[in-house]
């Protein structure tokens, strides 16, 4: 039985004055390596409690997981939420927490996602991205006359992500909270897109997405291009159906686990 230590609201960023929950099992000395669990919610909504339940399922592998909250719309747009993943990273590379800083990745769905390709990318640690917004600025050209539309998402912040969005394609929604990220301003999509800056100091990458869902396929499919080219090894799972990240999280448990295991030793 693992003994959960979580503390909760620690303030990582002195700036914006962002917190962060903390899990580890308080029965190690010290934890194989840190974790950090980067919740969805397209950049309008969520919360970090939604992912209480994977941060102690990788305590229950022997990780110390980070789960932040971060700022999202309609208080502040791209590229606040990055700016504050990275001031969470620097902040935990220093923490005096009980882990192997040497050893730290990053777990995320759908807008988390995206974000822990950001970290990846800028810092070149291993990351796990589950239905990840990476087609943005390829996707936004080819759907102009798609009109934006936010849809009911009055259950957002209480609804579990499992069960958020999972009846198949839906162009509307997913352009809206796309551009919904960027206020209005369409100079910012491919300095926000982030295939375009994958190089050879990129980490590892584990990329799943399911095959009829509102995120498309397609960028998996542009990031494991480049990746391939800058010679950056990397899985990549495709699931049947429509689920939207964490609502398959229970079928690619076991290669996260694996991927984790292999990347940060």
């Amino acid at each position: 039985m693992t003994n959960y230590v979580i503390q909760t609201d620690v303030e990582y960023d002195q700036v914006n004055h962002q917190v962060t929950d903390i899990y580890y099992d308080g029965d190690l000395q010290q934890s194989r390596g840190a974790i950090i669990d980067i919740h969805g919610g397209g950049w309008f909504r969520g919360d970090k409690s939604k992912d209480a339940d994977s941060s102690k399922r990788f305590v229950d592998e022997g990780y110390l997981v980070v789960t932040p909250a971060y700022r999202i719309t309609p208080k502040a747009f791209y590229p606040a939420p990055l700016e504050d993943m990275d001031r969470l990273y620097e902040w935990l590379t220093k923490a005096d927490l009980p882990f192997d800083h040497a050893h730290i990745g990053a777990f995320g769905s759908s807008a988390g996602g995206n974000m822990v390709v950001e970290l990846s990318i800028k810092y070149g640690i291993p990351v796990a991205s589950l239905s990840g917004i990476l087609d943005i600025d390829k996707w936004l050209g080819a759907h102009q006359d798609v009109v934006a539309q936010e849809g009911d998402t009055s259950g957002f912040n209480t609804t579990a992500s499992a069960n958020i969005n999972q009846t198949g394609a839906n162009d509307p929604f997913y352009k809206w909270f796309v551009t919904n990220y960027f206020d209005g301003r369409t100079d910012q999509y491919e300095a926000a897109t982030p295939v375009h800056r994958v190089s050879d100091k990129t980490g590892q990458m584990y990329l799943a997405n399911s095959l009829n869902e509102f995120v498309p396929t397609s960028g998996v499919l542009d990031m494991a291009k480049a990746l391939t080219e800058h010679q950056i090894p990397y899985q990549t799972r495709m699931i049947a159906g429509s689920r939207h990240a964490k609502g398959y999280l229970d079928d690619v448990w076991d290669d996260l686990v694996r991927f984790f295991d292999r990347t940060m030793k």
